[in-house]
């Protein structure tokens, strides 16, 4: 059955109880909390969708308890924990000891799947090959997930050694050059939020804010001993960051002190797929 507009008990229930908290803010001139939930119509016809979707939404943007969810969204507690156990059965919300509440992987398999559909692996296909073929290295397009990094598509190299990066692996921001290149154009609170976790978020800052002024990023041994990368950002049609592209090899020989040879090529890479976006 769709749900319309009309009668909703737990809607109405909520309005009661938040009715009780408002004196103190219309005394100050301000609507209370009952009012702007009125004010604030379902987004559809739908509204165990519109539910659902606020659940995901307060999670995402912190809500770690069911206490933080219902006060987010303003659900009854009813409600709340009946749309939650069910993303739990979904995959899509898991509640990790210690943590709280964290999106779940069936979210990261739609993103995956999502990307792999996107205009921008087919444009980039064709200079992710070049990449590989003029460095000799392995060559990977990576989009940010939420607080992390999805591989979307990889050009290996056709050395015996090289770096393999398979296509839908899910890795860290804090860790490798693509992981930099998303810190140093992400917002100032985002990227504080994030290099804090690192083990050592002063060197993590330091070496964000390096890679924003000179427009590339390189790591070694960082997400894997021996493994060196350098990476360099995909801007789209308005400017924002799209993607970031890499080359990656063992770090023998795209050491640190290599780094600045392969950069230029990676560079001009970025721009081409920004060229064939239409950026």
């Amino acid at each position: 059955m769709v749900a319309g507009r009309g009668h909703d008990p737990d809607r109405e229930r909520t309005l009661r109880q938040l009715r009780l908290g408002d004196n103190a803010r219309v005394r100050a001139g301000r609507p209370g909390a009952a009012e702007e939930l009125r004010r604030k119509p379902p987004r559809t016809a739908v509204g165990v969708l519109d539910r659902c979707v606020a659940v995901l939404g307060a999670v995402e943007g912190g809500a770690r308890t069911f206490t933080d969810v219902v006060e987010r969204t303003g659900l009854a507690r009813p409600t709340a924990h009946r749309l939650i156990q069910g993303l739990e059965d979904h995959g899509f919300l898991v509640h990790v000891g210690g943590l709280g509440y964290v999106l779940g992987p069936r979210l990261l398999g739609l993103a995956a799947s999502a990307t792999r559909d996107l205009p921008l692996r087919d444009l980039a296909r064709p200079v992710l090959e070049r990449l590989a073929r003029s460095t000799g290295e392995s060559a990977q397009l990576f989009v940010r997930d939420r607080d992390r990094r999805i591989c979307v598509d990889a050009a290996e190299s056709d050395s015996e050694l090289r770096t393999i990066v398979e296509v839908g692996s899910s890795l860290p921001l804090t860790r490798g050059s693509a992981g930099k290149v998303f810190l140093a154009w992400t917002g100032d609170h985002d990227r504080a939020r994030l290099t804090g976790t690192a083990d050592d978020p002063a060197r993590l800052e330091q070496q964000v804010a390096t890679a924003r002024r000179r427009g590339w990023a390189d790591s070694v041994s960082e997400r894997a001993s021996g493994v060196a990368s350098v990476s360099a950002p995909i801007f789209g049609p308005g400017g924002f960051l799209l993607a970031a592209i890499s080359v990656s090899g063992p770090a023998s020989r795209l050491g640190q002190l290599r780094a600045k040879r392969y950069a230029p090529a990676v560079i001009e890479a970025a721009k081409e797929i920004e060229a064939a976006l239409g950026a």
